[in-house]
């Protein structure tokens, strides 16, 4: 009997694959090549020859065409290796509440935590499904092991299913997603696809064509510092000026303030002591205009805090992170077409949808792989709270053998 996505995925959370902004190396953090090393041995075992880890912590493999077209092109699944840090990955201890009869789930390692239906609606929807949880003192890590287990589930389907024609397929794990360096070293080359998916979505059956476009903002301000017995007339104290900036930042424009197709500043450090300080800001917006006018209020309000300290100055750095994917995927609609026809196909009712966010797809797309986003079936990422039900994962395995058989049919 072949492994489920969710034996998979039980074998894939125990690992540690936590990435880490600070570090410079790529992968971030070493231990995420511990699971790419289990990916290729397993990938080998169901039969993908070329299976391999290459230096950055990617794993890649094909599943060769067996279709007596030669005109399929190929489809690249992609699902990233590394959980997020901003809770920890260390000891995951997944738990499972087979059969789920409704209501909420408190977690069994901290009974603080409560997975409520009250936050959760999507659990009415999964009554007598099995729900994989964390012991609530960990993310359970289902952003993007899901993913991962999805497409080797799959991979494992066609290779033992020779009657099911598909053309060829790559497969292709990536590290250090959740800090932004996801496809930094992807070899697309190599690589050699026409078109991906990555498997990185929430609610089943949604298929996702829109990500926020992205920068980052950092400032430096350099203060005026001196003894502060001395000070009168004289000290321009940097950490003062770091706070008025954050304070006048528009209550209605931040990430909890904001949903649908608004757009966000936010804050995501501030380092000072008197004579220096440097904030970090990222800014979202789902068009390029809302993107830059975002980043001119920010100017505009650094400037205005600014003018009120003559000795001190301060530099204004504007890094572009990702680009909305939806400008590169609207010249190729059937990518998503045949996603929304699989997932019909895989026993769903297809939901398009725009993520808050940013996936590998994003910058994959601006690289020359147009790629949208499929559901993986998790809930509540980056936190304690993570959930996912084992047949969700099930029926985005299906959904992925769908997609390989409609790209072939239709070519």
């Amino acid at each position: 009997m072949p492994d489920s996505a969710a034996d998979r995925f039980l074998r894939y959370v125990v690992i540690d694959t936590q990435s880490d902004a600070a570090s410079k190396t790529q992968p971030s953090t070493e231990k995420q090549k511990n699971l790419g090393r289990l990916l290729v041995e397993e990938l080998l075992a169901i039969g993908v020859a070329d299976a391999h880890l290459d230096e950055h912590g990617y794993v890649y493999g094909t599943i060769p065409s067996n279709s007596p077209k030669n005109n399929v092109p190929v489809i690249c699944f992609c699902a990233h290796m590394d959980t997020a840090p901003d809770f920890s990955g260390t000891n995951v201890r997944p738990q499972v509440v087979r059969n789920y009869q409704g209501g909420d789930i408190r977690l069994p390692g901290d009974p603080s935590q409560v997975i409520r239906v009250a936050d959760h609606p999507v659990l009415k929807t999964l009554v007598g499904e099995d729900i994989i949880t964390s012991d609530g003192t960990t993310l359970l890590g289902a952003d993007d092991k899901a993913g991962i287990a999805e497409i080797m589930a799959a991979a494992e389907f066609l290779i033992n299913n020779p009657d099911v024609k598909h053309g060829t397929i790559r497969i292709l794990f990536t590290t250090d997603e959740e800090i932004g360096r996801g496809v930094d070293k992807v070899d697309l080359q190599k690589l050699g696809a026409d078109f991906g998916y990555t498997m990185d979505g929430e609610t089943a059956g949604t298929i996702e064509d829109e990500t926020f476009s992205a920068d980052a903002v950092e400032i430096a301000v350099k203060g005026v510092a001196i003894h502060p017995g001395f000070a009168f007339g004289k000290m321009e104290n940097a950490i003062r000026i770091a706070g008025e900036i954050v304070a006048r930042l528009p209550k209605d424009m931040a990430p909890e303030t904001t949903t649908g197709r608004d757009g966000f500043i936010h804050p995501t450090g501030v380092s000072a002591v008197m004579e220096k300080a440097s904030l970090s800001f990222i800014i979202r917006d789902f068009t390029e205009e809302g993107l830059k006018e975002k980043e001119a209020l920010l100017e505009a309000i650094s400037k205005e805090v600014m003018a009120a300290y003559p000795g001190s100055s301060h530099t204004f750095t504007v890094k572009e992170q990702y680009r909305n994917m939806k400008v590169v995927l609207d010249r190729h609609p059937e990518i998503v077409d045949y996603a929304v026809e699989a997932i019909r196909r895989a026993g769903m009712e297809p939901q398009r949808g725009s993520i808050r966010g940013g996936t590998d797809g994003s910058r994959l797309s601006f690289m020359g792989l147009p790629c949208a986003n499929i559901f993986a079936g998790g809930h509540a990422f980056h936190s304690p709270l993570e959930f996912v039900s084992a047949q969700d994962m099930d029926r985005a395995a299906r959904t992925i053998v769908e997609l390989a058989k409609l790209w072939e049919e239709r070519a």
